[in-house]
């Protein structure tokens, strides 16, 4: 019935849909190799288990705007809800899933999988509900608001969407998360992956107030497959995650991907949790929570690649933070640090100026005089630095240099990049290929970095 528009929603995880068993996957360790749980390493890495001790999400609605979900899935068995089919070929309650790779019962799974034998998925907040927002196969721009108005209408306490396409927000997208965020929701996006085209934080992620999440690999890094952006807020895994599948999709009920879908699962599951431990607490302050309790792992602060940082579960629910009165992810929070406006360069990007690389605006009498004694300075320091250029060059002639044994300096210090930083729980990278190092100083990937979108289209593809 829509076959004429050619803006669709994009699942956010790449296309890698590997049954489990059947293609050599990293395990924890030898002994748990061979069953689901023990490919779930992120469990472990993020200290689930503890976090489990507290909370299990009972009491929380998770709306999972997707393909649909299977609720005959075992590890979904009593967990979802009935839902809503928008699509023109969803399900009425939104309780099918005819994607190719049932990517919303996969999200579903890795949310609120029960969990009860190692050859079960467990799932992040195995005690929360899943309410099932089905755009279908084909997935349109126009759905997810109203996908996102639904979903709040009919009790979701957090919204995880695992979708996204590139471009700013649509004004209907950018009204649904105002509409969510003053009803009290948590919502919670993919950032996206380079390999499908995505530039920078995809839509929805990218508007103000939603949680957008991008990816870490096994070893905590940067995982090369996820996009990257101002509007980065937290950071989640997304390597070698394992996920419940439809009987149409997988023989033994298992898969394993890697994409910011996953991340964002997981990211939404830990909503979960912080929501059922602080039932009082309003989504401005669960969001607080989440963001002032990441593991920080890029530059201080905010940065393109990690946002706040790595989620940290255990630390959302026990660590003692500060209440807020506005929300820290919209402009005029305070103490928030929303996202720039689109198009603006980041504080500090190389993007910010074309000129020359040192200037002086000069706007009152102090400031004249210090660009006065500038000018006098500086060829100075030119004359004093060519002397001693010329006295080393002339030691350099008559005295051999003493080069210490062992490596160049440079290789010293410091640890390689991709490695996890003393006293954070992450796995070594157990053989993983090295994942590129974050752009300095929180800078945005340089023009060019990102592949451009297929011809004809604008983001929104498979």
């Amino acid at each position: 019935m829509r076959r004429g528009k050619v803006l669709r929603y994009a699942v956010a995880a790449m296309a890698v849909a590997v049954a489990a068993g059947t293609a050599p996957l990293p395990a924890p360790t030898p002994a748990r190799a061979d069953t689901v749980r023990g490919l779930q390493w992120y469990l472990d890495t993020l200290k689930i288990p503890a976090a489990h001790k507290i909370t299990k999400g009972r009491g929380v609605t998770v709306a999972v705007i997707d393909s649909g979900v299977d609720p005959n899935v075992p590890d979904l068995r009593g967990q979802v809800l009935p839902g809503h089919g928008i699509g023109a070929d969803a399900a009425a309650d939104g309780r099918v899933d005819d994607d190719k790779l049932g990517h919303g019962t996969s999200m579903a799974g890795i949310i609120a999988g029960r969990g009860g034998g190692p050859m079960r998925q467990l799932g992040i907040a195995p005690e929360a509900k899943i309410l099932p927002v089905s755009l279908g196969r084909d997935k349109y721009p126009d759905e997810v608001p109203e996908g996102i108005r639904w979903a709040v209408d009919h009790g979701a306490d957090v919204i995880n969407i695992s979708l996204g396409g590139n471009g700013p927000g649509t004004p209907e997208e950018v009204a649904a998360v105002r509409y969510a965020l003053e009803k009290n929701v948590v919502l919670v996006a993919a950032a996206g992956n380079t390999e499908q085209g995505h530039q920078g934080i995809a839509r929805p992620a990218n508007i103000p107030g939603v949680i957008a999440v991008t990816g870490l690999g096994r070893n905590g890094a940067r995982f090369s497959g996820s996009t990257s952006g101002r509007e980065a807020v937290l950071a989640a895994p997304m390597e070698d995650i394992i996920s419940p599948r439809p009987a149409s999709v997988s023989a033994n009920g298992f898969g394993v991907g890697n994409g910011t879908s996953d991340a964002t699962a997981i990211t939404s599951g830990v909503v979960a949790l912080v929501r059922a431990k602080y039932p009082d607490l309003d989504a401005a302050n669960v969001v607080n929570r989440l963001i002032r309790t990441a593991l920080d792992r890029g530059p201080a602060g905010r940065d393109a690649n990690f946002g706040f940082g790595a989620v940290d579960p255990l630390a959302a629910l026990t660590r003692s933070v500060p209440a807020v009165t506005a929300h820290p992810l919209l402009a005029g929070a305070p103490g928030g640090s929303a996202a720039p406006p689109a198009g603006s360069p980041p504080a500090g990007s190389a993007e910010q100026d074309d000129g020359p690389a040192v200037s002086f605006g000069v706007k009152n009498t102090t400031g004249a005089l210090i660009q006065a004694a500038l000018c006098l300075l500086v060829p100075i320091a030119v004359a004093i630095l060519v002397i001693v250029l010329v006295v080393r060059s002339r030691r350099r002639r008559t005295t051999p240099a003493a080069t210490p044994p062992g490596p160049p300096p440079a290789m010293v210090p410091g640890t390689p990049p991709g490695t996890v930083p003393p006293g954070v729980a992450w796995p070594p990278p157990g053989g993983m290929p090295p994942h590129p190092a974050p752009p300095p100083s929180g800078a945005m990937p340089p023009p060019g970095a990102m592949p451009p979108p297929p011809p004809g289209q604008r983001g929104y593809h498979q």
